[in-house]
């Protein structure tokens, strides 16, 4: 079947926003009075839903585990803006797929993801959005982009997934949907880009 909706991850693949996250976990952390994860929580910063993030490091501390949540709660995104860094040519690569496809973003991010939208102006250039806060299960598992393909009445191999993470390959697999990875994730991606630039021809080619 043609492809017919380009669905992107969010961070890592609409945005630079690695220190975005780090960023706001590390205040959620000092303002639940706690120490910094480990170095190595860097990727599940970048790629989990924060309640997959609170349980991994803290589901057997439940005390902790409240804490964390509780200050996550209370906690406004919008000051982490200015650490999110759109990719090159975002705009115009979003702008020239709608001509053609149906567009959509599928993320682990909480109800942070519509304040991205608005912040960076890109609300009228996705037909559909969805978080982690709007499935029974965030990435791995399929539910996202399996929403997202009912949403425009598709099967799901008529949609293409666009992901930096193993987690978004995992999902588009689930999913049935191709997969399309950007940057590290090349190895896990049955094709692979550098950057947005490189999307369009790669989409109208499968």
């Amino acid at each position: 079947m043609a492809i017919r909706a380009v669905i992107f991850d969010c961070d890592g693949v609409l945005f630079h926003s690695e220190r975005a996250n780090i960023e706001f976990y590390k205040e959620v952390l000092r303002r639940a009075g706690l120490p910094d994860l480990p170095s190595e929580a860097d990727l599940a910063y970048h790629s989990l839903a924060s309640a997959q993030l609170f349980e991994k490091y803290f589901g057997d501390r439940p005390h902790e585990l409240a804490r964390v949540k509780k200050a996550a709660r209370k906690l406004d995104y919008g000051p982490f803006y200015k650490f999110m860094e759109p990719r090159a040519g975002l705009h115009e690569v979003l702008g020239g797929l709608k001509k053609t496809y149906f567009t959509a973003m599928a993320t682990n991010r909480g109800i942070s993801w519509r304040g991205v939208l608005d912040h960076f102006n890109l609300t009228d250039l996705l037909d559909y959005a969805i978080g982690a806060g709007d499935v029974e299960q965030p990435k791995p598992h399929p539910e996202m982009l399996l929403k997202c393909a009912e949403y425009f009445s598709l099967h799901p191999t008529e949609t293409v997934y666009v992901g930096d993470q193993s987690i978004d390959a995992q999902s588009a697999a689930g999913a049935g949907a191709h997969f399309v990875g950007v940057g590290a994730i090349a190895q896990e991606a049955e094709i692979s880009i550098r950057d947005l630039g490189e999307l369009p021809a790669v989409v109208e080619a499968l």
